[in-house]
């Protein structure tokens, strides 16, 4: 079989025609980045985006940011209340409001609201976490108010337990876990305390409007996943950044299964995150691994979970060997392509593995093209942001 064979040009057309060939319509379609960061990938993304609404019934996107900073950028859409700049700087964590890219999806997502009756929804789906993690105060504090008595405890006993939130997003207790307070009496206490808000919520689910419904149980999945993740940032063991890795993971999962039981999606976010397999990478002197949060949310939706990889031919002055994944794709004659990832591996035999010197880009790992349904392929990048 021609490597040709196993592609299409990345357009509407071979979006559709792509998404026919899947045994079921996907709930959630993950579109993976090989690399954060690439303008040229952030406009393909946006044309991908752009056609499932007005092709596909699309009507979600989703992207790798806190959750709850992503509703100041959902409210904006269905509101218009502030200003782009203000809600590109509140709406989103990892510096990706700096993104021209999210900048314009946003922008677009906006006008498109205002001209039409059926509403476009924007989500953050990971926790308010980085290498360390927030203060679970927000997702408590509004997860109680949403909620009717009798109540674990009051209000000023939930803050007195919380303290400053200074204490828990200390980034400090990302390499010494000495300096976390998240086994402490307090926090043993609010685990208790975010466990019995959750359960009443279950109990109180009939009398909220289907908008609260849909806070309230945003608010518990990131005060319990917050409270667990601080639990494992106080843990000396060796366990330790696999745990932190595999909750991060577990707590995207959630968020997304949640976003998905509305309509199909498209959730955006790096190809580690996205995929099926586990997720291998060294720290330090260790080597992690767990699963992804692409992996459990897979595990739950079978067929209606689709998995589109990103790779890039030549990222700036990174190219690629000609007998890598990237180098073979590098030979079809369209700058931007989507490859059935499962014809491929029948047809390239044993390419090797690439070897970047760009820090921030993850190959495509030939071992697992079969667990992958698509690869988006940019034959070249030039808009790269520097990391590091």
């Amino acid at each position: 079989m021609d490597i040709k064979d196993t592609a299409r040009p990345f357009d509407g057309a071979g979006v559709s025609a792509f998404l026919r060939s899947l045994p079921a319509k996907p709930l959630l379609l993950g579109l993976g980045e090989a690399r954060h960061f690439v303008g040229e990938l952030g406009e393909l993304r946006n044309e991908l985006f752009r056609h499932l609404v007005e092709h596909e019934g699309y009507r979600s996107f989703a992207i790798e940011s806190d959750c709850l900073m992503g509703l100041v950028v959902d409210d904006y859409l269905a509101t218009g209340a502030g200003t782009l700049d203000d809600i590109m700087e509140r709406g989103f964590s990892h510096n990706f409001g700096t993104s021209e890219a999210n900048r314009e999806l946003v922008r677009w997502m906006r006008e498109y609201n205002e001209q039409h009756d059926e509403k476009l929804r924007f989500f953050g789906f990971d926790g308010p976490v980085e290498y360390w993690a927030a203060s679970p105060r927000q997702a408590l504090t509004a997860l109680y108010s949403l909620l009717d008595g009798p109540l674990p405890c009051t209000m000023e006993t939930l803050d007195t337990l919380l303290g400053p939130d200074e204490r828990w997003s200390n980034e400090a207790t990302a390499m010494d876990p000495s300096q976390s307070i998240g086994q402490s009496a307090e926090a043993q206490r609010l685990r208790v305390i975010a466990d019995d808000l959750v359960a009443l919520l279950d109990t109180q689910s009939p009398r909220l409007s289907a908008e609260d419904r849909e806070l309230a149980h945003l608010y518990g999945r990131t005060a319990v996943g917050l409270l667990r993740y601080h639990h494992w940032m106080a843990d000396a063991s060796p366990a330790r950044w696999t745990r932190l890795s595999a909750l991060r993971d577990a707590m995207m999962a959630a968020n997304l299964r949640a976003i998905a039981e509305r309509g199909p999606v498209l959730a955006f976010s790096s190809n580690l995150h996205l995929q099926r397999n586990k997720t291998l990478m060294s720290f330090g002197d260790q080597q992690l691994e767990w699963w992804s949060a692409g992996a459990i949310a897979g595990t739950h939706l079978g067929d209606r979970y689709a998995f589109l990889a990103s790779a890039i031919g030549t990222a700036g002055d990174d190219i690629p060997s000609p007998d890598t994944i990237e180098g073979i794709l590098s030979t079809l004659p369209w700058d931007h392509a989507l490859i059935d990832a499962r014809r491929l591996a029948e047809t390239i035999t044993k390419p090797a593995p690439r070897i970047s010197h760009d820090f921030a880009y993850f190959p495509l790992d030939p071992a697992q093209l079969d667990m992958i349904d698509g690869v988006v392929f940019l034959k070249q990048a030039v808009r790269l942001k520097k990391l590091g």
